[in-house]
């Protein structure tokens, strides 16, 4: 049970709240002449010096824990706290952040466009389907074709700088840096006790190490789970003061305002990092540029044998991981992170503005804002494991926040595309394009080009050559064609670098998990007009598969299905 300490509110200024949680000290009370000081170490003569030029006065140590210290800052200053979770990038930099959907000038541009395609549909209604066809078509086709081109070049490729264990071994304990890990959860009680035992394997010294446990305020269950488990004094848990938006992104904002790492990981709730991830990223950055800011391990899932649906997740995530990311990297194209195990230089992280709140796929947004400043993404030679989604209304929930988000990205980083251009060269700000504005466009054209596939096959050429000329039809099925043998060719690759090779057949299912694809995609746009910043948590728990059956590839005999968590 953490302390509860007694904090006079007048004596603390709500603009070094960072500085008192990164530095482990509180002021408390006033005690005569001498102010109260909690510490979480010693003072030496010259942090004492510093103190009391802040607060002007001597001061009195009492020592505490970092997390009384924590709790006691984050209750005293709620407010505070939550307002900057909300709203600091928004004010910083608005037009960086989702809180609008849409600026003033995009209204009046979007409005303006789509009073002229109605009066063109009423003029020329063929002739305006068949543009629309058309562009749809070539935008298909081209984001197709950049996957495609950037993930062979990726395939020549192994960027991951590979650590020994040698290496490892001689890292000394006192010469480590601080490492903070950040787990937002959300009504989460009944995988707390697997949280714990999954985090307290990181090989990492306890001194050097805190793991900050994100619990938002009205979520006393979870709250109480995580005190009956009884976590490692290193594990703070931090309390989300209530706000608006209540996502991911917001709760991280909070952690990033009381972390004390040099270096800061986000895991969600069932992830289980390799116990040396974060030993292994300390030795990563101490190669890397100072360009590098970012740190991003490997996902793998240990349900993958589980059905159709988990087999094609791991296959995607093989293609995406192993050479996507790599053909990003190679041609210094910006790199949408994955929204967790990336480990960031806390000061950077801090300078980008964290992560935006009103953002549901802020891992992505933070890519891009990074490579506007310059900032590069590195891969760390680890993996964590994670439970893939194995139920399609949960896949479709969980791909249409995905797909969402992207939208959003690609809305806030159009709002002033030649300042962009500027910040990051056309070259780079076409791959942003195609990758984030392209994707959702690309799942929207799905449906709309398997039908018209579909009819070109059972219905006579002379029915439709009366609706769609012969060349427009020829071209859209060609394209519509040429990009799923290419995706299914890539989903193929996808298992060689990690030896799945039992996943490849599976590849050839990839138009049907497209499909699946589009249909979260008119999810995601009808949820970005009517709810944009709600979060579509994804229910993990359902599978009887175990991380000890991802090492033996083998099933685990069912034995019910567990508790469900979302993240």
């Amino acid at each position: 049970m953490t302390e509860s300490l007694d904090v006079d509110a007048g004596l603390l200024d709500p603009a070094l709240r960072t500085r008192y949680a990164t530095e482990g000290w509180l002021p408390l009370r006033r005690v005569g002449s001498e102010i109260e000081v909690a510490t979480a170490t010693a003072l030496n003569p010259r942090r004492r010096a510093r103190i009391e030029g802040i607060l002007g006065g001597r001061i009195r140590e009492r020592p505490a824990s970092q997390a009384a210290i924590v709790a006691a800052l984050t209750d005293r200053l709620s407010a505070e706290f939550a307002d900057q979770a909300a709203d600091g990038l928004y004010r910083t930099n608005p037009v960086l952040s989702a809180r609008h959907v849409l600026s003033g000038t995009q209204k009046v541009i979007g409005l303006m466009l789509l009073l002229a395609l109605v009066v063109l549909a009423v003029i020329w209604p063929v002739a305006t389907l068949m543009a629309l066809i058309g562009i749809a078509s070539v935008v298909f086709l081209a984001s197709t074709l950049f996957k495609f081109f950037v993930a062979l070049r990726g395939s020549r490729y192994d960027l991951v700088d590979r650590v020994r264990r040698d290496e490892i071994e001689a890292l000394r304990d006192d010469d480590l840096p601080v490492y903070t890990v950040l787990v937002p959860v959300f009504r989460e009680a009944r995988i707390v006790g697997r949280l714990v035992e999954n985090l307290g394997r990181l090989d990492y010294p306890t001194a050097k190490l805190e793991v900050i446990i994100l619990v938002e305020e009205e979520d006393a269950e979870t709250r109480d789970a995580i005190a009956d488990s009884h976590p490692p004094d290193h594990f703070i848990v931090v309390t989300v003061p209530k706000g608006s938006p209540q996502t991911k992104p917001r709760a991280c904002n909070v952690g990033l305002d009381v972390a004390r790492g040099d270096f800061l990981v986000i895991y969600d709730a069932e992830d289980a990092p390799e116990p040396d991830q974060l030993k292994k990223t300390v030795i990563a950055f101490a190669r890397a540029d100072p360009s590098v800011v970012v740190m991003q391990a490997a996902l793998n899932y240990f349900n993958a044998r589980e059905n159709v649906l988990t087999r094609m997740f791991s296959l995607e995530y093989s293609y995406w991981f192993d050479y996507m990311l790599t053909g990003l990297d190679v041609r210094d194209l910006p790199i949408p992170l994955g929204g967790t195990s990336n480990h960031f230089r806390t000061e950077a992280l801090r300078q980008l503005g964290g992560w935006d709140p009103y953002n549901v796929t802020e891992d992505a947004d933070l890519g891009i804002r990074a490579s506007a400043l310059g900032y590069r993404v590195g891969v760390v030679d680890s993996t964590t494991m994670e439970e893939a989604t194995s139920r399609l209304g949960i896949f479709i929930g969980q791909r249409s926040r995905w797909i969402k988000g992207y939208m959003q990205t690609a809305l806030v980083h159009a709002r002033q595309p030649f300042a962009l251009i500027r910040q990051i060269g056309l070259q780079r700000f076409a791959a942003f394009t195609l990758l984030i504005a392209g994707t959702p466009l690309t799942f929207l054209g799905v449906i709309p080009f398997t039908i018209l596939t579909i009819a070109s096959f059972f219905l006579p050429w002379a029915d439709l050559s009366a609706v769609f000329p012969p060349v427009i039809l020829w071209v859209c099925l060609a394209n519509f064609l040429v990009g799923n043998a290419l995706m299914v060719y890539l989903n193929m690759m996808g298992p060689y670098k990690r030896g799945a090779f039992w996943l490849v057949g599976w590849a050839i299912l990839n138009p049907v998990y497209w499909l699946l694809h589009s249909i979260a995609s008119y999810k995601a746009l009808w949820q970005l007009i009517t709810k944009p910043h709600y979060w579509q948590k994804t229910e993990h728990g359902m599978s009887h598969f175990t991380l000890a059956d991802a090492a033996e590839g083998t099933p685990a005999a069912p034995d019910g299905v567990r508790g469900a968590v979302a993240d």
